[in-house]
């Protein structure tokens, strides 16, 4: 892990949305991500989190803006759908790690989905509860689930936050079964929107972000645990949400305009050169 001598800085970065405070990106030398440094101790960093506007926290819809969040959301659990469902797999059995407020695991236990979700936030948690008969459950379950128990493990969004990263990816690797999937998104900062915003880019959001991933980096991390990214897919409307916070961060005001000028800039530079501002990795357990 980082430390400021062995490691090339990157970036500083500022919490634009809770506390103000700044972090080092370090590159880690050996796989190619970034550290957010320093990084908050255990016990600090929920406090992190505490903002009425950690939109994936709730089912709130008080403007425009998280209107428009539940909008496309519903858009993307239908592609998720798809994408679990166009596997060939023996069972149907899913686990979603940081599944929020359970919509994803509703709709795939609708489709005949045998579902089980972890979310370490009580509020998200009780609302994911009611949505799926009581399958979600606290962080510790994670280490009670029997070896080989899921055909497909899912993380959107989440990688990024959890502290003990290369512990956590072998604890997912034991839980899959033999030619298992999983399925991690992530943000990539290498996206032509995260070089135009720099230390403004919103998909940085340090320090609740504590790795920052490329394609390579994420390549070199599944690779040591015997794990190979099968396919890499884009996520086109994280580009839009993406700038627009980003704008607001750099400007202090939502320019509506610019931010989606940018996102669109964003996904039809990713055409040529895949690199989106979110990426959907498909990693097959070999």
């Amino acid at each position: 892990m980082a430390n400021e001598n062995s490691n090339k800085t990157f970036l500083k970065v500022k919490d634009h949305s809770v506390s103000q405070e700044e972090f080092d990106l370090i590159q880690n030398s050996k796989y190619g991500y970034l550290e957010t440094f320093p990084k908050p101790s255990s016990d600090k960093l929920p406090d992190y989190y505490k903002s009425d506007n950690y939109i994936s926290h709730t089912d709130s819809r008080r403007n425009l803006f998280e209107k428009a969040y539940h909008l496309v959301r519903t858009f993307s659990l239908n592609r998720k759908l798809k994408l679990i469902n166009s596997f060939s797999l023996n069972g149907k059995t899913l686990l979603d790690v940081g599944c929020g407020t359970g919509d994803f695991l509703e709709v795939a236990k609708s489709n005949n989905w045998t579902v089980f979700g972890i979310e370490p936030n009580e509020q998200a948690r009780s609302i994911a509860n009611k949505k799926t008969e009581n399958a979600i459950f606290d962080v510790d379950k994670l280490l009670e689930f029997n070896a080989s128990s899921f055909d497909v493990i899912t993380l959107w969004h989440v990688l990024e936050h959890l502290p003990n990263l290369e512990e956590q990816i072998n604890v997912f690797k034991k839980l899959l079964k033999p030619r298992g999937f999983l399925i991690i998104a992530v943000p990539n900062y290498n996206s032509f929107d995260a070089m135009h915003y720099q230390e403004f880019w919103a998909a940085y959001d340090v320090p609740r972000h504590l790795w920052h991933f490329n394609k390579q980096s994420i390549s070199n991390l599944f690779k040591d645990v015997s794990m190979e990214v099968e396919k890499i897919k884009p996520m086109y409307f994280d580009a839009f949400y993406v700038s627009l916070l980003s704008e607001k961060y750099k400007s202090g005001k939502m320019n509506f305009f610019k931010g989606f000028w940018i996102g669109l800039f964003s996904n039809l530079k990713s055409l040529q050169t895949k690199e989106a501002s979110s990426l959907i990795y498909i990693i097959k357990n070999t």
